[in-house]
């Protein structure tokens, strides 16, 4: 692993011909579509609110192949809120990681996140699981799933060797990773787990990533040192950890409400489990405060603007 400058830089990567990224925004997660002949296999179907969409993507990008399999990397809302739509539309197959098998039966709403989270998704039908370590055939391409643990506890990354690509999920972007829920929750050890899964990550041959979110990047060993230096600083500050936590979801949510009465935000935030746990446990602020320190924070991170009475988000959704 190598030495970075202070500034992240990121080069245009050229992909194998038969895999096509597309990059989506904040609220959904980006859509990978591999197609050999004929057919076609799509990793992750983004956001619910989306799912006309990327139907819509989808059927310019397939070019007149046939959907045949959707594969997620993990449960969480726009990973997987795109698959009944997608399901219902094309009649592909859908295969996910093994660990949410039961949590997509019952549909689980806690467990997948979503009420936890304050976040939707729409029960679909899953036809078979990926298992750590299980090898499978995409785009012509064989790759090999990887259990990727941290952001989601039941993740999983795909890697082929052959063409040094790694599908990352949410647990590697050009500059972090995701929300390591458990930790937050209290739930697990959601922090050792991200660095054991970057560390294992680390000792792949990997030239192009594909992240979950963000533009295909072949500055892997770069991302990776960032990753690790946010792991390390989170372990020393919990508190950052927490803070970035909520800032994160609430923009993710804010995308799907599209603004929110600024009246309103202590009330939201109290209806959320997500927000209201971390706040009161591990921040130590009563829900007023929690809101008031909230809208400082990303206003000042440009995430946020007030317009008259609403809060509006500044990202892209």
């Amino acid at each position: 692993m190598t030495a970075v400058n202070s500034e992240k830089t990121t080069h245009p990567v050229k992909l194998p011909a038969q895999i096509r990224v597309l990059e989506r925004g904040w609220l959904s997660s980006n859509n990978v579509l591999c197609h050999e002949g004929e057919a076609a296999t799509l990793v992750d179907s983004g956001y619910v609110a989306h799912a006309g969409q990327t139907v819509t993507l989808l059927r310019q990008a397939l070019e007149g192949r046939q959907l045949v399999r959707l594969v997620n990397t993990h449960s969480h809302s726009d990973h997987i809120g795109g698959n009944a739509t997608l399901q219902r539309e094309f009649g592909c197959d859908i295969v996910i990681p093994s660990g949410i098998a039961s949590a997509v039966t019952a549909w689980d709403e806690n467990v997948l996140m979503l009420k936890p989270s304050g976040q939707r998704g729409d029960p679909f039908r899953h036809d078979a699981v990926l298992a750590p370590d299980e090898e499978f055939v995409m785009g012509g391409l064989l790759w090999k799933a990887l259990p990727a643990p941290g952001h989601d506890m039941t993740a999983l990354v795909f890697h082929c060797p052959e063409a040094r690509l790694l599908i990352s999920g949410d647990a590697l972007w050009r500059d972090g990773f995701g929300i390591v829920f458990a930790e937050v929750m209290g739930l697990g050890e959601g922090l050792q787990a991200t660095r054991t899964t970057l560390e294992t990550i680390g000792r792949l041959d990997v030239g192009i990533v594909i992240p979950g979110h963000g533009a295909p990047f072949a500055e892997f060993d770069d991302a990776l040192v960032r990753a690790f230096r946010r792991v390390d600083a989170f372990a020393e500050d919990p508190g950052r950890m927490a803070r970035n936590a909520i800032k994160a979801c609430f923009t993710f949510n804010l995308l799907e409400l599209e603004s929110l009465p600024r009246a309103a935000l202590p009330g939201y935030l109290e209806s959320i489990p997500f927000f209201h746990d971390v706040a009161t446990r591990i921040l130590a602020m009563d829900i007023g405060a929690a809101a008031d320190w909230l809208i400082v924070e990303l206003t000042r991170a440009g995430a946020i603007e007030i317009r008259g009475d609403l809060i509006v988000p500044t990202m892209a959704p």
